[in-house]
């Protein structure tokens, strides 16, 4: 099977339906469960483990917030082939608002965010949540401004990293990407 075709089944087809791979813990990076965003739910992060992840600290008054429209469509693109996408909204910066219905207000209406967004949290200083804190212990770089992204393998690690300027389009982060959805762990870390 063809690379191309291999991206373009659905996951039942490559055996990959369900939402953790058989047998696998869950990693240290997904085993939280964190509030969604302006909800009373929460997210049990273990239900992507296995799955390929791009995790991006976000802002609602940022230079950089019309990425969100770069992500969706990522999203939308790569989400069959297993790819997971969640947003972290976060004031570290001075660029989010503190009510959490402007930031809801900001992603789902105005630019349409279909991907997985959480409350507000610390991703850079202070208390960090404790998806920031594990991306610390492995050695990844905390955020030096918003829209800084983590390409996570189906192992819970570490792939690559993104600064703010790297937009969802750029063929660096899409080749990272592609990486972690066909190779799984067995790619090369890059950051």
């Amino acid at each position: 099977m063809s690379l191309r075709t291999a991206l373009l089944l659905p996951l039942s087809a490559l055996g990959l339906a369900g939402t953790a791979l058989a047998g696998e813990d869950c990693p240290a990076l997904l085993d939280h469960e964190l509030p969604r965003l302006h909800s009373d739910e929460t997210v049990r992060l273990c239900e992507f483990a296995g799955r390929p992840v791009l995790m991006v600290n976000t802002a609602s008054y940022c230079g950089f917030t019309g990425q969100f429209r770069g992500l969706e469509a990522l999203w939308q693109e790569k989400q069959d082939a297993g790819l997971v996408v969640i947003g972290f909204p976060s004031d570290d910066f001075n660029q989010e608002d503190a009510d959490e219905a402007v930031t809801a207000e900001v992603c789902f209406i105005n630019y349409g965010v279909t991907f997985t967004m959480l409350a507000h949290s610390s991703v850079a200083r202070g208390e960090l949540n404790p998806v920031f804190a594990e991306l610390e212990r492995q050695g990844a770089m905390l955020p030096r401004w918003n829209f800084h992204k983590y390409v996570i393998d189906r192992s819970g690690q570490v792939h690559a990293e993104f600064g703010s300027r790297t937009t969802p389009e750029d063929p660096e982060l899409r080749a990272a990407i592609l990486a972690v959805i066909v190779n799984g762990t067995d790619a090369t870390p890059g950051r």
